[in-house]
């Protein structure tokens, strides 16, 4: 009988980076098809932003738009996945998890800390909810690939080191 405690370490990075994808790549088709709710959402924010000085910042040109999270998310979920299945890279999902981390992060925050609110779908806050499971799903994979990251930055260190002469 297999141990489940070696079961849950060889593949729970892979159902919780299967989640994590799946979320960010099924949230692509509000973002980049210009939904109505994706519209409200950052259009909302850009109000908000507008009334601090900062007028265009989530507009669909901003440094915040749709598109650029989008995108970001789009990246985040091919290096999660490249990070499983393609052989040799799996330090790119614990990349992938950083990425992911720091979207939802700004996702989460601008939730809790503007006029968008938990719940600005009126769906009983399941786009709250989700980006919560995400960025607990991030952290969790960040945990259990601590190892990958530390090789990854070891490696840059070393191409980053001057030369001894």
């Amino acid at each position: 009988m297999p141990d489940l405690g070696q079961f849950a370490v060889k593949y729970l990075p892979y159902l919780v980076a299967l989640f994590n994808a799946a979320i960010f790549l099924d949230s692509l088709r509000y973002k980049f098809n210009d939904h109505p709710k994706t519209q409200e959402i950052f259009g909302r924010l850009d109000g908000w932003s507008a009334s601090l000085g900062a007028p265009g910042l989530f507009g669909h040109t901003g440094i915040f738009s749709q598109y650029v999270i989008g995108s970001a998310e789009l990246v985040a979920s091919v290096l999660m996945l490249a990070g499983l299945f393609a052989p040799g890279y799996g330090f790119l999902l614990p990349v992938g998890a950083l990425l992911g981390l720091a979207v939802m992060t700004g996702a989460i925050s601008f939730h809790l800390f503007t006029p968008l609110g938990v719940d600005p779908n009126k769906d009983g806050g399941g786009l709250f909810r989700a980006a919560c499971l995400v960025w607990c799903g991030c952290v969790a994979l960040l945990v259990m690939r601590m190892s990958d990251l530390q090789n990854l930055v070891n490696k840059v260190l070393v191409l980053l080191a001057p030369v001894a002469g």
